[in-house]
C-alpha cells in the first residue's frame, strides 16, 4: 500500500461542479479539508484521497445533498480518465482486452485502486478495490467513481445505453429512490468483497465500436507519435501475416527504423510490439471467422499462426471463447 493513498484531481471535478452549481461554499468547503482551493486549475495533478473522501462527506452533509456519489458519477465522462488509459482503450481490439488494460493501469488513476476480472457462470465481475481502506467511512463515493468507469469502458464496446445487470459496493449503501429510478434494471448490492459491475461473458469479444477521444502527444524528436506508430504498423502488418515475415527486427527494417525507435514509440503509448501483433492478427482473424466460411485451421494459418492449437488460445484469450464459439455467437447476431 501506498504511504499516501492518491487520487487524481479530476475524480472530484463533478462533485465540485455540483457544489458550484447550488451556490455552495466550495472554496471554504475545499480548503477545511486541506485541499486546493482552485481545483480546477489542478485537476490534472494528485491529491490526498482520504482528505479528498472527507470534504467530499463534509460538502454533503453541510448542504444535504443526496446520493451525493451517483449525482457526481452522472457528471463524469471518458475523457476523465487519463489520456494513456484512453489511447490503450481506443487502440483495444476488444473489450475483455481493454478491461485488462484498465486493470493493469489502475493504479495510475488511484494509487492505491485495484481492478481484476472475476469469472462467475455466464458472467463476470469487473471488480476494485481501494487497497487497505475497507470499514472506512465514505467509501461509497469513490466506489461509485469506479464502478460508473467501468461501465464506461464497457460503453465504448457495447453501446452509450448499456446498462449493468447488477452493480455492487463495499459499503453498507442503499441508492435513494431517485437513483433506483434512473437505473430502473440494475440490481443494487451492498457489503460485498469488492465493488463489481457485472458483464455477460457474450459481450467480452465485441469490438470497439466508438474510439476514444485521444489528443495523441508528439515524440520529442518531432516525428510521428507513438499512437500514429501504431495506426500505422495496423495498416501494414496484415500484408506480411500469411507469409510469416512479422518479427519485430523485420518489421522494423521494412518501417525503415531501428528496433530500438520502434519499441520506444509504442512503450511510449502503454503498448508493447507483442500488443499490436496479436490485435492485428485477431481482427484479421475474427473477420474471416466473421464474413468467410474459412475452416478454422486456414484462418488461423491466414491469421499468422504456424500452430492452430496457439491460435485457438490466444483468440481466447482475446475475447473469452474460441474461435468456433466466435463463429457461432457473430451468426446468431
Amino acid at each position: 500500500m501506498a504511504d499516501i493513498p492518491l487520487t487524481r484531481g479530476q475524480f472530484l471535478l463533478p462533485f465540485v461542479s455540483i457544489l458550484d452549481d447550488i451556490g455552495a461554499p466550495t472554496e471554504t468547503l475545499l480548503e477545511r479539508s486541506r485541499l486546493p482551493s482552485s481545483l480546477a486549475e489542478k485537476s490534472d495533478l494528485y491529491l490526498p484521497l482520504l482528505p479528498a473522501l472527507r470534504f467530499v462527506d463534509n460538502a454533503r452533509r453541510s448542504q444535504g445533498i443526496e446520493d451525493f456519489g451517483f449525482l457526481a458519477a452522472q457528471r463524469l465522462h471518458f475523457s476523465h480518465l487519463r489520456e494513456k488509459t484512453r489511447a490503450l482503450i481506443a487502440h483495444s481490439p476488444t473489450l475483455l482486452v481493454a478491461l485488462r488494460h484498465a486493470c493493469h493501469w489502475a493504479s495510475r488513476e488511484d494509487t492505491i485502486l485495484s481492478m481484476w476480472i472475476e469469472h462467475d457462470a455466464d458472467h463476470v465481475r469487473v471488480c476494485s478495490r481501494l487497497a487497505g481502506t475497507r470499514g472506512q467511512l465514505h467509501l461509497r463515493y469513490a466506489q461509485w467513481i469506479q464502478n460508473i468507469f467501468s461501465i464506461y469502458i464497457v460503453r465504448q464496446f457495447a453501446g452509450p445505453d448499456w446498462m449493468p445487470t447488477a452493480i455492487a459496493f463495499e459499503s453498507s449503501y442503499a441508492p435513494s429512490p431517485a437513483t433506483r429510478s434512473s437505473w430502473p434494471n440494475v440490481q443494487f448490492l451492498s457489503e460485498q468483497n469488492a465493488a463489481w459491475i457485472s458483464v455477460p461473458i457474450t459481450l467480452l469479444g465485441l469490438p470497439n465500436r466508438s474510439i476514444a477521444s485521444v489528443l495523441p502527444p508528439q515524440d520529442h524528436d518531432g516525428n510521428a507519435s507513438a499512437y500514429d506508430i501504431i495506426g500505422l504498423l495496423k495498416l501494414m502488418l496484415p500484408a506480411y501475416l500469411e507469409q510469416g515475415t512479422t518479427a519485430l527486427a523485420d518489421v522494423a527494417e521494412i518501417a525503415g527504423v531501428t528496433t530500438r525507435t520502434l519499441q520506444r514509440r509504442l512503450a511510449r503509448a502503454g503498448l508493447t510490439y507483442s500488443d499490436v501483433l496479436d490485435t492485428v492478427r485477431y481482427e484479421h482473424a475474427s473477420r474471416l471467422l466473421r464474413d468467410s466460411d474459412c475452416k478454422i485451421i486456414d484462418v488461423a494459418f491466414s491469421s499468422g499462426y504456424t500452430d492452430p492449437a496457439h491460435f485457438s488460445r490466444a483468440f481466447r484469450r482475446m475475447t473469452g471463447v474460441t474461435p468456433r464459439q466466435f463463429r457461432e455467437q457473430s451468426r446468431l447476431g
